[in-house]
């Protein structure tokens, strides 16, 4: 077999850019399914190493294999969307299948048209589109019939274009010339009784016979099997190479008259027909409709218009009709006579009014309804009821034939068969890829049926949900199969449908029912519920609808983990009055019972947050988020190379593309919606049609670097998009390159009129570019507002105010607002760098996002902070206003977008602590000491606040602590640019003493047990003890580094030492009373991050950055044992109160347990981790405590999580607003838990009991 000259010199021609893109994998399954490809070439070239090489063994074995094989390779990249790539194959495309099929002619010849014409083929419509795909996969399986009798099925349900497709494979010279050169004989069956049966078989043989000398005539056959065995015999021995083409075949009863071993085509809605015959069958399925190309083309040729000139209403009217070749035409032909119905017929398609969509034409019948109830009306009877229950199906959606075994109350294999009737008779599509089987209907084949049963639509819906009701009496299906999976996500759906209100209220508002939908579907689907269906909850109760709603909203992203979280323990963090709280409340109190841990949170009602909608969209950090201009969608993009768009009210996904080769780094809509554009570090471009994810233009060649953003302009006036690059050029639409700055160009921005286009750069200055002649309008001097500084002044983004008079620029850590004449700093009084600006384009707020993780709301008219919007984890890469101002988006490092409700600014944000704190437990009493954001010392006497003001100039407040008997007494301290001080007050604010001395940050400090004496230690290497009174101090020096912590600890009543540790590796002993040195331990040959001493003073603990830790005897003041093992950083650890156990944590959130005594490892905590972006505890393991009975063990991170200390498993785990927890304390009893998360927030826990 050899391939023709065509089509191997296209192979060839096109070789590198078929190797570069497609997969081989995807497409060797079809070759394989075609019979072109053998399993052990498919071994040969899947054995090769990369996708590439695989590629091109695979063209290489095409080269060698025939015309069939270039078909078969042909049609699989259509099938897997490779469109441009078979493009560029189809003028060569052969009109053959194998080396015997050479045609030699295009399949129009005069004597083509005689043979048809002889034998009653019917001609091309007179508005035809081809259909390459489908007609040379029947043409391949008719070459089948070359050498041997046997069958070839067309099969599609109503409407599909069989017939069309049948007559115009067999118009082709090749195929009939080679395959049967006997002729092409059509006969029209349809739904007929054996008296007419009869009739067509005798016509038929008749017009055989004619074609004969006249001494073959015989006597018209009288019956069925007469005209049967004479049928045969005209076959079988006057035309023995002919093909009988069975048009519309519905009764395997009429099929078996022609089981006559001769060569058959048949067209039928029902695929098991042949099972009835003898002989070899092939099979085509015409599933598929017509794309919307092919629709406006055959609506253009009935109008008599190019496509292109085809009305607005045109492309709607090709969707409606679902790819249906027959609807598309039957409109065609109306719109033919009446050119001005456009209108009136698009919504008779969007009502289902069928009826009154008909033409005369030759097909059977004039209307869509009429065709599909044909086809209903085959089944028993019994069968057409279960065929109706299949109305209350969403469209597009698969389903499982168990939860059909639920509906019907039958058994799951008498439903599979009945299915198999469905499906054998068109009725019905069967995903078989899919185990088990998936089953669903063609869009057109639901309409009808919601068209045909709309009076019952209601009970239909009902019987459904009493159904489920019955056979799930006990609780939903948590399985997590395929027809689990339908009732959680549809039962809310057929109870709406059925206007079961209350059914729906119950099932809505159980925590229960969040939790399975929550961990089965993840919380979109939810959230999405509570949207859809809230004119209905709101009728039985508004506020627990967005109780609710509000839960799952904030706590999504949460609700995304992997393993998944307790969602009672999440929901213990609502607020008290909330439904929500009261469920999870009720059973943390239930479980508790049974040993089960649960927290609640005691002091969350201080808490304030704006944040409306939590998105956990992506694996990676997201680079860019940005609102549709009609403010229901948000796309967004990042490092995972994708591109999302979901739900802007509930996160819901509405499409995902794999969009770049690189990190996307903007994505934009354009002012209709209709496309989206994304760059990347790959150095493309690309636009994207929204609806269907379709990619439609990509600029390769506009930039040389990474492209750092895009916009189009805010008008569909004149539709620009704009993009700039590390190449320091600005591209709007490959139209203009616009030159001027000298470094990188970070950011582009058009005015809200579209008039300027400004620019901001690496160079210290933002450009105003004239849009209409794309020439510089004016340069603004960033760099000149930091002349007092050589260092490099990047300015990140520029945006517009609503009026387009002013532009905001962002450069270090300021906002900067340009007017005709001037540049005007706002005041953040921020350290941090401003990473991102946006202007609200229908008020005077300004969001500002800083490298801290914040984002703030500023009035630009009164140059004040409005609010705080304080939760991200990490780097927040953009910020952007909704199109009314009513929302604010905001995407970060941490993985999350966030959503923010502007009209709930308040202008006293809510405290921020600072994490270093202590507490003091006294009974019930819980006292709690930290310095906060405005330098003031807040200390919590159970439910009273007080705070202490202590302002003082250039000063930041860092950490405070309480005397644990003294409660009245608090350390306070300061650190200046000079020097650090710490400060002795009460709560009154009365100052006490103020001790000067540390030159830097005072780290850590604790007083006697007679609070006397207070010793401290300092990031300048050395520790003070102070007679604070009095203000005498005695330095101990001796450390290199940095001093973080130190311990008193007694070996005997008349011992007490003194023992620090230090970033210098090394652990140094003194005497309490003398201070003079003890020991001086070189421990580790990196820094020391924690030390822990014995509960019984016998051992320590030191744990280092040298990914080991070690214990230590404190008698010898040997090492015992040096622990290894850990992979990073070990950051903590602590002894078990009876002190044969040592647990350690890591920078990588793992946790061990280690037996004191041998030094042996015990257990490593769960290595469950949240995804593969993050450590396992969200974060460095800071800080570890043990129960008194050393059963438990608490550790803190990103988060909290509390272990069994002899499984090593994961008990209970708290999500804090904020990450980066420092330390936790703990009451004696293990029943309190006071700690502050990097963003301010205190948290005091509590044990549900």
């Amino acid at each position: 077999m050899t391939l023709e000259e065509g089509a191997r010199a296209c192979l060839l021609r096109f070789r590198q850019r078929l190797e570069q893109d497609i997969k081989p994998s995807y497409l060797m399954d079809h070759m394989i399914s075609d019979g072109v490809m053998t399993g052990d070439e498919e071994e040969r070239i899947r054995t090769q190493p990369t996708r590439k090489d695989q590629a091109a063994a695979l063209l290489e074995l095409l080269l060698g294999k025939g015309n069939c094989a270039y078909i078969s390779f042909y049609n699989a990249l259509i099938r897997e969307a490779y469109d441009d790539l078979a493009n560029l194959l189809h003028a060569d495309l052969p009109q053959v299948l194998s080396d015997a099929h050479k045609s030699s002619s295009d399949g129009s010849t005069s004597y083509v048209q005689a043979v048809l014409s002889e034998g009653g083929v019917p001609q091309r419509p007179v508005v035809f589109v081809s259909r390459p795909e489908l007609v040379n996969q029947i043409r391949e399986k008719l070459y089948h019939l070359q050498k041997e009798s046997g069958w070839v099925t067309i099969f599609g349900m109503a409407g599909s274009g069989k017939s069309v497709l049948a007559a115009e494979a067999v118009r082709n010279h090749g195929l009939i010339e080679e395959c049967f050169p006997g002729g092409i004989h059509w006969l029209s069956i349809g739904q007929l009784e054996k008296p007419d049966l009869l009739v067509k078989i005798q016509s038929l043989c008749f017009r055989l016979e004619q074609s004969l000398d006249s001494q073959s005539f015989h006597r018209t056959p009288n019956s069925l099997d007469e005209a049967k065995e004479r049928l045969r015999f005209l076959m079988l021995r006057r035309y023995p190479r002919s093909l009988l083409i069975l048009d519309d075949i519905w009764d395997s009863t009429v099929l078996k008259v022609f089981d006559i071993q001769c060569r058959i085509l048949l067209t039928t809605r029902n695929r098991s027909l042949t099972d009835s015959v003898s002989g070899a069958k092939h099979e085509v399925e015409v599933e598929s409709g017509l794309d919307d190309k092919k629709g406006l083309e055959i609506l253009a040729l009935y109008t008599n218009t190019k496509p292109q000139g085809l009305p607005e209403e045109a492309r709607s009217i090709v969707r409606e009709c679902k790819g249906s070749p027959l609807v598309v035409s039957l409109i065609g032909a109306l719109l033919k006579e009446k050119p001005n119905r456009w209108r009136y017929y698009l919504i008779q398609l969007q009502q289902k009014q069928f009826k009154r969509i008909r033409k005369s034409s030759s097909y059977d019948y004039d209307a869509l309804d009429q065709a599909m109830a044909a086809s209903i009306e085959v089944l028993p009877e019994e069968h057409q009821e279960l065929y109706k229950d299949l109305t209350v199906l969403e469209k597009d959606v698969k389903i499982p034939a168990k939860v059909l075994s639920i509906l019907w109350d039958l058994e799951l294999e008498d439903v599979e068969d009945i299915l198999e009737e469905f499906a054998n008779k068109s009725l019905l599509f069967v995903d078989s890829h899919s185990k088990p089987y998936l089953y669903y209907l063609h869009d057109l084949q639901l309409d009808f049926l919601v068209e045909q049963n709309r009076t019952q639509l209601e009970s239909l819906h009902a019987k459904v949900v009493h159904q489920y009701q019955h056979f799930y009496r006990d609780g939903p299906p948590t399985s997590g199969d395929e027809e689990c999976f339908y009732w959680i996500r549809f039962l809310t759906y057929h109870m709406a449908k059925a206007n079961l209100s209350k059914e729906l209220y119950s099932l809505m508002f159980s925590l229960d029912w969040v939790s399975i939908k929550a961990q089965i579907m993840g919380p979109a689907p939810l959230i999405n519920d509570y949207v859809e269906y809230g004119p209905i909850l709101d009728e039985e109760n508004s506020e627990v609808r967005s109780q609710f709603q509000e839960f799952l909203s904030l706590n999504g992203h949460q609700l995304e983990q992997r393993p998944f979280p307790d969602v009672v323990q999440l929901a213990l963090s609502q607020p008290y009055a909330s439904e929500v709280y009261r469920q999870a409340l009720q059973q943390a109190q239930e479980r508790a019972s049974t040993g089960t841990l649960y927290f609640d949170w005691l002091n969350k009602s201080s808490v304030e947050s704006l944040s409306r909608l939590v998105i956990h969209p992506h694996q990676g950090s997201i680079y860019s988020a940005c609102f549709s201009h009609d403010g229901a969608k948000i796309a967004s993009c990042g490092a995972s190379k994708t591109l999302k768009v979901f739900k802007s009210t509930s996160g819901e996904k509405l499409t995902e593309i794999l969009a770049h080769d690189d990190e996307v780094l903007c994505c934009a809509f354009s002012p209709d919606d209709r496309l989206l554009a994304t760059c990347s570090s790959d150095r493309k471009v690309k636009v994207w049609n929204v609806e269907r994810a379709m990619l439609l233009r990509v600029f390769e060649e506009e930039h040389e670097e990474q492209v750092n953003y895009c916009q189009f302009t805010n008008t569909t006036r004149r539709l620009l998009l704009a993009t700039c690059s590390n190449d320091k050029f600005l591209n709007p639409s490959s139209q203009n390159t616009m030159f001027g700055h000298f470094e990188p160009v970070n950011h582009c921005c058009f005015s809200p009129d579209d008039k300027y286009l400004s620019t901001s750069s690496n160079d210290g200055t933002v450009k105003l570019f004239q849009v209409s002649s794309a020439n510089e309008w004016k340069t603004i001097n960033v760099r000149s507002i930091f002349a007092e500084t050589d260092e490099e002044v990047i300015v990140k983004c520029s945006t517009w105010t609503a009026d387009s008079k002013r532009v905001i620029s962002a450069a270090r850590n300021a906002v900067l607002v340009s007017t005709s004449d001037m540049l005007l700093e706002i005041k953040t009084n921020r350290l941090s760098t401003v990473q991102y600006c946006h202007a609200c384009p229908t008020s005077n707020l300004l969001a500002i996002a800083f490298s801290n993780y914040a984002v703030e709301l500023w009035d630009l008219e009164a140059n004040k902070k409005m609010a705080d919007c304080s939760g991200h984890l990490s780097w927040v890469q953009r910020v952007q206003f909704s199109p009314d101002g009513s929302q604010l988006l905001s995407c970060s490092d941490d993985q999350t977008v966030r959503l923010w409700e502007t009209n709930k600014v308040h202008t006293s944000s809510a405290i921020s602590l600072k994490r270093d704190s202590d507490v003091l437990f006294r009974g019930e009493e819980i006292i709690v000491s930290a310095a906060d954001n405005c330098n003031r010392l807040t200390v919590s006497w159970g439910e009273m606040v007080q705070r202490v003001e202590l302002r003082i100039k250039r000063q930041s407040a860092s950490s405070c602590w309480l005397h644990t008997k003294l409660k009245s007494l608090f350390v306070f301290f300061f650190r200046d640019i000079e020097c650090s001080q710490v400060k002795t007050i009460v709560p009154s604010g009365k100052l006490l003493a103020n001790l000067l001395g540390h030159t830097k940050t005072v780290l850590h400090c604790q007083f006697t047990q007679n609070g006397q004496t207070l010793i401290t230690s300092s990031e300048d290497t050395t520790l003070r003890v102070w007679r604070w009174q009095s203000g005498d101090c005695m330095v101990l020096q001796g450390h290199k580094e940095q001093v973080r912590c130190f311990s008193l600890f007694s070996t005997s009543p008349a011992n007490t030492h003194l023992l620090s540790w230090s970033f210098d590796g090394t652990v140094k002993v003194r005497f309490r009373q003398t201070h003079k040195k003890l020991q001086d331990i070189e421990a580790h040959r990196e820094a020391i991050l924690s030390c822990h001493v014995s509960p019984g003073g016998c051992f320590f603990a030191t744990t280092s950055a040298d990914k080991t830790a070690k214990l230590w005897h404190c008698d010898s003041w040997q090492c015992l044992h040096t622990l290894s093992g850990h992979q990073y950083c070990v950051r903590s650890c602590q002894f078990s109160w009876d002190s044969r156990r040592l647990a350690t944590g890591d920078d990588n959130g793992e946790i061990r347990i280690w037996g004191v005594k041998d030094g042996c490892l015990l257990k490593i905590c769960s290595r469950d981790s949240k995804d593969g972006m993050d450590s396992l505890h969200g974060g460095w393991v800071t800080d570890l405590h043990f129960s008194p009975d050393n059963s438990l063990l608490v550790s803190t991170g990103g988060y909290i999580k509390w272990w069994d200390v002899e499984k090593g498993e994961a008990l209970q785990t708290f999500y804090p607003k904020g990450s980066g927890l420092k330390r936790i304390h703990v009451s004696s009893d293990f029943s309190t838990f006071v700690t502050i998360d990097n963003i301010g927030i205190l948290y005091i826990l509590h044990r549900v009991v």
